[in-house]
């Protein structure tokens, strides 16, 4: 099939990649000049693992195809996506679709026969009918539908999740934009995924709901840590123990310093704005969002209680600045709260991620990037581990100890066993851990 992709950001670049890759013909459209060249030139804008091998792999190909002009591609096409941002809007929270809409607009224009259009980015419910209403309005003979299929990509893990999915929802109004994306995704059928077809609005609302409940997961495990500090019991545990529950499953039940990412705020909070204008308040999602911001303000108080109660002075490093591993996303990432309340305290911050750093720096102010976790641990007061990315799960501690002046460790991710920690000369913090196993673990 021929499909066009409006938009070139996370989305649509790994759904693009795929789709050739499942032997499509993809031509990726944005209108972003400077990013297109990049990408005809092999140059990927974002870090993903394994991405920048399967652009290459598909444009060699002669299966992806990057351009600014939309012309072709959308009157050849099958299918054309819309993959563009929906951001929170500024002043009141709700999903920014200004470039949804303008997207709708320009495919109106240039439709060339049956067309189904596709709403790839994360969209309110009721987003499909304005796009309808829009290609109706400025193109009343095009021949076309308007369909909703959410993504459920993982940052760090999209291209698995693309190829193998948990499911596909297909939300469309019509039987013939149905077998269209059947059709589309008729190469995982040996994987048997589960197609889940739905009206549009059901479809667009599957998504929301999907990522505010597991953002529920994880502020709930994060409220419950904070019981376990309080009471001398282990969140890990009791993940472990809730998690083996088939009804409650053991992932998000990670305890740490709060979600963040281009996902669960942004869509946590549309959600929450779409209930209230409905009239139907989710209270369980307001409370998740107001724990969340609480979450991540809250981490500067360990890190300083950890220190003694006072951070003036101190150099402290922070390993890992990105919301999660595996990928340069910065967007509300904990360590841009945690970061400026230490400073606002007084402290001196030196950092270090395999990915984040040139990120981060248009994001924070007079922080030290380092070459590495022992650069950045050398000569410091305080460490800090904020992001669980694998070379920090297996540091020389040992090394990490002679290298801090206050011998403190303070671990946001718990990525550390406790015997591990017993019986060295470090003062280690963990979260939701019995107290008697973190402070003072002396030989």
């Amino acid at each position: 099939m021929r499909v066009a992709m409006i938009g070139t950001g996370y989305v649509g670049l790994v759904s693009g990649a795929c789709f050739a890759d499942f032997g499509h013909e993809v031509t990726c459209i944005d209108k972003d000049e400077e990013k297109i060249g990049a990408l005809k030139r092999g140059e990927i804008p974002i870090f993903e693992p394994g991405l920048d091998l399967l652009v290459a792999s598909n444009v060699e190909e002669n299966r992806l195809f990057f351009t600014t002009e939309a012309s072709d591609a959308i009157a050849s096409a099958d299918i054309v996506f819309i993959a563009v941002g929906t951001p929170a809007r500024r002043g009141d929270g709700h999903a920014d679709l200004s470039y949804v809409y303008a997207a709708a607009e320009e495919i109106a224009g240039l439709l060339d026969g049956y067309t189904v259009i596709v709403t790839k980015s994360t969209v309110p419910v009721g987003t499909g009918d304005e796009v309808e209403a829009i290609i109706s309005r400025v193109a009343p003979e095009a021949e076309f539908d308007v369909a909703s299929n959410p993504e459920f990509l993982r940052e760090g893990a999209a291209i698995s999740d693309f190829k193998r999915p948990d499911r596909i929802v297909v939300g469309a109004e019509s039987e013939r934009a149905v077998a269209a994306l059947r059709e589309l995704y008729r190469p995982l059928y040996l994987n048997e995924t589960p197609m889940v077809v739905t009206g549009r609005r059901t479809a667009e609302l599957i998504k929301y709901a999907a990522n505010a409940f597991l953002a529920v997961k994880i502020g709930f495990i994060n409220e419950i840590s904070d019981l376990c500090d309080a009471v001398g019991a282990d969140v890990q545990q009791i993940a472990r123990g809730i998690g083996l529950d088939n009804r409650i499953g053991g992932k998000f039940l990670h305890a740490g310093p709060g979600y963040g990412g281009s996902c669960f705020p942004k869509d946590t909070l549309a959600l929450s704005k779409t209930a209230q204008d409905a009239d139907t308040p989710i209270t369980i999602v307001d409370s998740v969002i107001k724990s969340n911001d609480n979450r991540k303000k809250s981490m500067v108080d360990r890190i300083v209680e950890a220190a003694g109660g006072d951070v003036s002075g101190k150099v402290i490093s922070i390993l890992g600045l990105t919301f999660k591993p595996n990928t340069d996303d910065m967007r509300d990432a904990p360590s841009l709260v945690i970061i400026p309340g230490l400073q606002a305290l007084g402290a001196s911050i030196r950092a270090f991620d395999p990915e984040g750093m040139n990120e981060a720096g248009k994001l924070l102010e007079d922080v030290t990037y380092c070459n590495g976790a022992y650069d950045c641990i050398e000569g410091s007061d305080i460490a800090v581990i904020v992001t669980e990315w694998d070379q920090f799960r297996a540091l020389d501690l040992d090394r990490v100890v002679a290298s801090l002046n206050e011998k403190t460790l303070v671990d946001l991710r718990n990525i550390y066993p406790l015997d591990e920690i017993s019986g060295r000369d470090i003062n280690y913090h963990s979260i939701g851990r019995p107290e008697s196993s973190q402070q003072n673990i002396n030989p």
